[in-house]
């Protein structure tokens, strides 16, 4: 059986975009149904060009989560999307406030959606919010 697993990631800490990375392409790559909606402080870490640090909350996103061998969130979401086709859906109120496009956003973006389609499509999975 298939979980379907639907991720709100909002949050612009490193330690919350590294979890909600790391249940995206964990779920993704064991076959689960996958949604990730990216809203508010998460959106500016993946518009095109934005290599910025996300600001750590504690010692564990300042020292752990940099060392050599853990792949950063944005990789780990790029994974899901290509290896596990999680889909990974901006807000669209969040788009409109920052002024952003559709192309803005990397590759494996989808299209700019709506919560209330979101939460709809959402009925009947886990729900998980970072």
């Amino acid at each position: 059986m298939t979980n379907k697993i639907s991720i709100i990631c909002m949050s612009g800490e490193h330690e919350k975009l590294q979890m909600a990375a790391m249940v995206a392409s964990v779920g993704a790559a064991s076959g689960d149904d996958v949604t990730v909606f990216f809203s508010m402080n998460a959106m500016k870490y993946f518009v095109k060009g934005n290599e910025d640090a996300a600001p750590a909350e504690g010692d564990f996103g300042t020292s752990v989560l940099g060392r050599e061998g853990v792949p950063p969130f944005r990789e780990l979401f790029q994974q899901a999307a290509e290896l596990g086709d999680a889909a990974l859906l901006p807000c669209s109120m969040a788009m409109d406030l920052l002024e952003l496009k559709d192309g803005d956003l990397m590759g494996e973006f989808g299209p700019s959606t709506g919560l209330t389609k979101f939460l709809s499509d959402a009925e009947g999975s886990q729900i998980l919010t970072f």
